[in-house]
């Protein structure tokens, strides 16, 4: 079977702020399209207006998978889970006749979909808890001793990727680049991707981000912290509390700083997450993944329609 005769598949990825919700809600009012979810905080409940997931009126206006699905108290969500879930929603949009349109920022997430996943054995509960204990320096040199060139490459201050390096090795007896190595259940053999990263300027970025951060406390943000700092069921180191903007939030809602302050330091935030991101989008993606510095929707929904009608 030739690539054209293959499933088509759009994807909009790209920083935060960069109007990807916006253009994947336009295509799949042009093209009957089913958008499905790519941001690792957007699967959540709770927090819609801080992870800007779309609005209940934007849902009504095409078929939204993924968004919202996960509750804050689930710590066990993981870009693999996230992957079969997109497989399966991808699957059902295609049999519809449903255009599937994966939107997000989570290169992560998108990487593990469509490349696959290394294959690492569930990890022994003991020594989970036993790595996952370790005083971080010490984590780290043990982590030296059994796979030194893993160490080498990872930041001394990542705690979750020595502690994940270190548990592989001690349970599987294997180096985790040696897993990585073997990836399965990739679907980008089977689909003809159309792929589009938007990549405006930096100035018009930062400024969106800025203009979007100050809407989001008037439009309820601070409520919407409040809320989940208040349950007792949520974990201090649940992912949702790592949503950009939600510690300065959650310190205001505290009383420790004040709204304006923690508005100015949740936006420099998401400037800095913004930067990493567009960093990671301009440079690891495959060449053919088409990046687009256009700021007007009208003009990026009329490029990406050539590609998908080809």
């Amino acid at each position: 079977m030739s690539k054209t005769e293959l499933p088509k598949v759009a994807i909009v990825a790209g920083p935060t702020a960069s109007g990807k919700s916006a253009l994947a809600l336009a295509l799949a009012e042009k093209f009957g399209g089913t958008i499905i979810n790519a941001d690792s905080a957007q699967v959540y409940r709770d927090l819609r207006i801080v992870t800007a997931r779309p609005m209940p009126e934007e849902e009504k206006r095409a078929l939204h998978r993924l968004f919202g699905h996960v509750d804050a108290a689930d710590t066990g969500y993981s870009a693999a889970r996230w992957a079969a879930e997109a497989r399966v929603e991808i699957d059902r949009a295609v049999a519809a006749g449903s255009l599937p349109i994966l939107v997000g920022g989570t290169g992560l997430y998108l990487r593990t979909l469509i490349d696959g996943i290394a294959p690492v054995p569930e990890i022994d509960p003991a020594i989970r808890t036993e790595v996952r204990t370790m005083n971080l320096s010490d984590a780290y040199a043990a982590l030296t001793a059994v796979d030194r060139a893993e160490a080498a490459r990872l930041n001394p201050a990542d705690t979750s990727r020595i502690c994940r390096a270190l548990e592989v090795v001690r349970s599987t007896g294997r180096p985790i680049a040696d897993w990585r190595r073997e990836r399965v259940g990739g679907i980008g053999e089977r689909i003809d991707l159309v792929a589009t990263i938007l990549l405006p300027p930096r100035d018009w970025l930062n400024e969106r981000i800025d203009r979007r951060f100050a809407a989001m406390v008037d439009a309820g943000a601070m409520a919407e912290v409040a809320a989940l700092i208040a349950r007792e069921d949520v974990p201090l180191d649940a992912p949702i509390r790592r949503a950009i903007g939600m510690p300065e939030l959650a310190a205001a809602a505290l009383g420790e700083i004040s709204v304006d302050e923690a508005t100015a330091r949740a936006s420099l935030a998401t400037r800095q997450y913004a930067k990493r991101q567009y960093t990671w989008f301009r440079n690891q993606p495959p060449a053919d993944w088409t990046r687009s510095e256009e700021t007007d929707s009208f003009n990026r929904i009329g490029e990406i329609a050539i590609r998908l009608q080809h």
